[in-house]
């Protein structure tokens, strides 16, 4: 028998109950709110840069799980799905119109749109989340859409034996009323949204701002330098069928 007074010192104290881990590793668990106001990744993110500055020990470290760690791994889902909403529009694009280089004129509107998002958002002190970029992922179908009605209009003219920068100017008269109406409509069925009226609003409030800024944005970007910049490339050199 060794006696324990040779192994260990022994003295009474508090301890933990039970003995928690993960991963093989004894953790401890804090757990924290987020007070209505704050962003859930803003918070996060201090928090972080808190625990640097105060420095752990050597053999600990943070980790955080729960809706943290839910809200990162759904940021990288709707990445992904962003990037396949891009890649899905421009093959759909590029068969409906039978050219490589219309479809990046129409698509030249999406990253202008995010200008639009993003002074939506310092405007009324929003901030970047999951519900903005499911707004966004909203916002390139609306965009895409104002694009195919100026070049389809564009292309019936062209079969009509007009000039490429005539028919780009018509189609760009006929179409300002559909399309001036379809995002006037989008715009007025978000905006009770975007004031946050009702139960949970506050929730879906940035996806609301982040499609009427990129729309608005969008709008101008279709109307004005989408006929430009096709007439400038000449994409309607010779008339194309459907």
């Amino acid at each position: 028998m060794v006696p324990l007074s040779q192994v260990a010192d022994v003295h009474a104290g508090v301890g933990p109950q039970q003995i928690e881990r993960r991963q093989l590793e004894q953790q401890v668990q804090i757990r924290a709110g987020v007070l209505p106001g704050f962003a859930m990744g803003d918070v996060a993110n201090a928090v972080k840069q808190a625990i640097d500055r105060i420095g752990l020990p050597p053999g600990y470290h943070a980790v955080f799980t729960g809706d943290v760690q839910n809200l990162e791994e759904t940021k990288g889902y709707v990445l992904s799905a962003l990037g396949l909403a891009v890649i899905f529009i421009y093959l759909i694009l590029a068969s409906l119109f039978g050219s490589f280089l219309q479809p990046l004129a129409i698509m030249l509107a999406l990253p202008l749109s995010f200008i639009g998002v993003v002074l939506a958002l310092l405007v009324t002190r929003g901030n970047m989340n999951v519900m903005t970029m499911i707004g966004i992922i909203m916002l390139m179908g609306l965009v895409v859409k104002n694009g195919i009605l100026l070049i389809d209009a564009a292309h019936v003219l062209r079969n009509e034996g007009r000039s490429p920068r005539e028919a780009l100017i018509e189609a760009a008269t006929i179409r300002l009323r559909p399309i001036l109406m379809t995002t006037l409509c989008t715009v007025a069925g978000l905006f009770p949204l975007a004031l946050g009226w009702g139960a949970g609003a506050e929730l879906q409030r940035p996806l609301a701002v982040a499609v009427i800024g990129g729309l608005a944005v969008s709008t101008l970007v279709t109307l004005l330098l989408l006929p430009v910049g096709l007439d400038a490339a000449g994409t309607f050199s010779r008339a194309q069928s459907h």
